[in-house]
């Protein structure tokens, strides 16, 4: 794909302008299919019991195609709101906020379609003079409007070498009841996710009300420095100049005036120490550099009381950001390396979200302060404590989600809500774990467990197809031509994608040190390459696993006894649900079912030139352990209602912001022109929320099927 993805979106709209009525532009819709095809037709189909419950496991190629396919959504928001949305005030900081590409994917792809769902998850210098470190030459928030414009592809051909559901072993159904369309995510706000604490209780955000604490500054020091000033002290901070020290005349010497500014300085600019100076009869407060680039990332201790936590915990209620994304933001406006914050579990950009946050040493007044400065952004119930949060402390996330203008009548709305809550669905990996383009992160992760290193950078740097911003398939092609990874981050202007680490990495250690210049990339995001391959041998198994045996335990399954598993022997299968069976995530510390399934595990590895008894890896990070995950998910808390509507852009329920706010309710219409399927249900952590609603509706959601069925849907 080339050129901006908003030129490509836009011409999709505007050629499906004309033939469209004119309330059908504000989405595209899921489309209702055509009658199911005759049982004949169907490629694959069992019957299996639970019980005394009948339920028709239906093949995905058995399944119509149009039965459910996914917006290109746009939000409904024009481009001009849409920036005005995203404007930051100017009370914080002189100049726009970065907006990282720091995405939850491996693979640094900004979709325009949709993304399907929310699951419950360093700079080095370079070598050559024209590589300088990354924080100084980074320019995030790139505007896509100088871009060449060129002929685009249509939505749908970009996508037609994506992944299918198919294609990442997705392909089974539990539930017997006939699929209904509608719109998934029609807007942002349709899908709201709550983290659940430690303590089993559903976050929420209601009191933006900050702790009284006498040995916090004053309001004053938000204001008492100019723009110009806070531009040179936080180039200071950053080692972005020469200088070694800021001076600030103090215009009128009082010693509440100096000591207001020592107070602003450290506050806004923890890496900065303050002394005051008289010079040729004028006081200046002195700026400098105390501990050097290791204060960014520890903020000064003698500042912070003994008497305090060290940690200030908060909500953080965003719209339409990654967890992330947001913590670059909140960084880059405390002035702060993003290092310092911390929580339970990483949340998904299309959405409104609420989860726990924690910040070593910034006060509450300070993180207040940011209310009045972001927009679609709320941090509020705000403590201190003497810990930090840690990924996976997390109980789970609970999810409301609206489906707008269903097409299913109540009793089939119904059934299918009856099914979700009494027998739950597949526990599958939903589709953003394997990536948007030809290229799965799963293959990346096949590689590295192959030790095949040279294929790891092929994979990640290559040309593909695919939607992808115009920077990096200009960054591809460079790297295709001249194999050169000086010159093709010359044509990124993001640098924190993995492309752009891995192209730093290669030209600091050199091309015949793939491996060390691999590991420049975050930990995290290397793991996730690897954790997608096991996530694709997962679904294919428990694909094998259901159609083999059905919805009932059978000897040789394995369930779960506190962390060890163990299996079901043939005198026990009457004591198990299937919802007490787990299966192994392939590993040097599992143990795999006693059925056929085990060689099934076998041929796919094998198939793959892995050894499923040696799955420990020379490289100790990239060894993987396995574990064990259940292949049926019963959601808690499930409730639902469906309600009548007039009006396409009206909430259909009050977020947290809205009931502090004092918003009234959404009133419905008693006999509106579209309906819609309001749910509400709370799922246990790694566990996707669009899994759960494919199965309500019995839709495919990759986003090549989505995509592809819209376009000629809009024609």
């Amino acid at each position: 794909m080339r050129g901006s993805p908003r030129s490509w979106l836009f011409r999709v709209a505007l050629a499906a302008a004309a033939a469209l009525p004119r309330r059908e532009l504000h989405t595209l819709s899921l489309a209702a299919g055509p009658e199911p095809r005759p049982r004949s037709q169907a490629p694959g189909s069992l019957i299996c019991f639970l019980g005394t419950l009948k339920m028709e496991m239906t093949e995905m190629t058995g399944v119509s195609l149009k039965r459910g396919s996914l917006a290109v959504e746009d939000d409904g928001v024009a481009p001009a709101e849409e920036a005005k949305r995203q404007k930051v005030s100017e009370c914080c900081v002189t100049k726009g906020p970065d907006r990282t590409e720091n995405d939850s994917s491996p693979h640094s792809v900004s979709m325009p379609g949709p993304p399907l769902a929310l699951s419950a998850g360093e700079g080095m210098k370079n070598s050559g003079a024209q590589l300088q470190e990354e924080e100084e030459e980074e320019k995030d928030g790139l505007s896509e409007e100088g871009e060449e414009e060129e002929e685009t592809e249509s939505f749908a051909d970009m996508m037609k070498h994506g992944l299918t559901e198919l294609d990442v072993g997705i392909t089974k159904f539990v539930s017997s009841h006939q699929g209904f369309s509608g719109i998934l995510k029609e807007r942002y706000s349709d899908f709201v996710v709550h983290e659940i604490g430690k303590d089993g209780q559903i976050i929420h955000l209601d009191d933006l009300s900050v702790p009284v604490d006498e040995e916090d500054p004053s309001e004053d020091v938000f204001t008492v420095l100019t723009a110009e000033e806070k531009q040179r002290l936080e180039e200071l901070q950053l080692f972005k100049n020469k200088e070694t020290s800021v001076a600030i005349e103090v215009v009128e010497d009082t010693k509440e005036k100096r000591t207001i500014i020592h107070q602003a300085v450290k506050s806004l600019f923890p890496g900065l120490e303050t002394k005051t100076e008289d010079r040729e009869g004028k006081k200046y407060i002195v700026a400098y550099h105390a501990a050097g680039k290791k204060a960014l990332a520890n903020p000064r201790k003698h500042s912070w009381p003994k008497s305090r936590g060290s940690y200030c915990h908060f909500v953080l209620y965003k719209e339409n950001k990654d967890t992330m994304d947001a913590i670059n933001v909140l960084s880059k406006y405390l002035r702060v390396k993003p290092n310092i914050f911390s929580y339970m579990g990483t949340k998904d950009k299309r959405a409104i979200t609420v989860q726990e946050i924690a910040v070593l040493k910034i006060t509450a007044q300070r993180l207040a302060h940011l209310n009045k400065c972001l927009m679609n952004f709320k941090l509020g119930n705000f403590s201190y404590q003497k810990n930090p949060l840690k990924l996976g402390e997390l109980q789970g996330n609970h999810f409301t989600v609206v489906l707008r203008n269903i097409t299913g009548t109540d009793d089939q709305v119904q059934q299918a809500m009856n099914s979700l809550k009494e027998i739950g669905f597949i526990n599958y990996y939903g589709m953003q774990r394997f990536g948007t383009t030809a290229v799965p992160t799963y293959q990346v992760g096949r590689a590295i467990l192959q030790n095949s290193w040279a294929e790891v950078m092929d994979l990640i740097l290559k040309p593909r197809s695919g939607a992808e911003k115009g920077y990096l398939v200009k960054c591809r092609e460079e790297w295709a031509k001249t194999k050169d990874p000086a010159a093709a981050l010359r044509k990124l202007p993001v640098r924190r994608c993995v492309e752009g680490q891995l192209l730093r990495g290669l030209s600091k250690y050199g091309m015949k040190n793939i491996v060390s210049a691999f590991g420049i990339i975050p930990r995290n995001n290397r793991l996730m390459y690897i954790h997608s391959y096991q996530s694709y041998v997962w679904n294919n198994m428990v694909s094998k696993r259901i159609e083999e045996y059905g919805l009932k335990p059978v000897a040789g399954d394995l369930v779960l006894k506190g962390a060890t598993a163990t299996y079901i022997e043939e005198d026990d299968v009457k004591d198990y649900s299937i919802h007490d069976v787990v299966m192994p995530l392939p590993g040097f510390d599992v143990i795999y079912p006693k059925h056929k399934i085990s060689e099934a595990y076998r041929e796919m590895l094998t198939a793959d030139n892995l050894d499923i008894d040696n799955m420990r890896h020379k490289i100790r990070d990239y060894s993987l352990s396995g574990a064990y995950r259940k292949i049926i998910i019963r959601p808690q808390n499930v409730s639902w209602e469906v309600v009548t509507y007039d009006d396409l852009k009206i909430p259909l329920f009050s977020t947290d912001v809205d009931k502090l706010e004092g918003k009234p309710p959404p009133v419905f219409a008693s006999e509106g022109k579209y309906r819609a399927l309001k749910m509400d249900f709370s799922l246990p952590p790694s566990t996707y929320a669009t899994m759960a609603i494919r199965e309500v509706l019995k839709m495919d959601t990759s986003i090549k099927n989505q995509t592809q069925l819209n376009t000629t849907w809009l024609r």
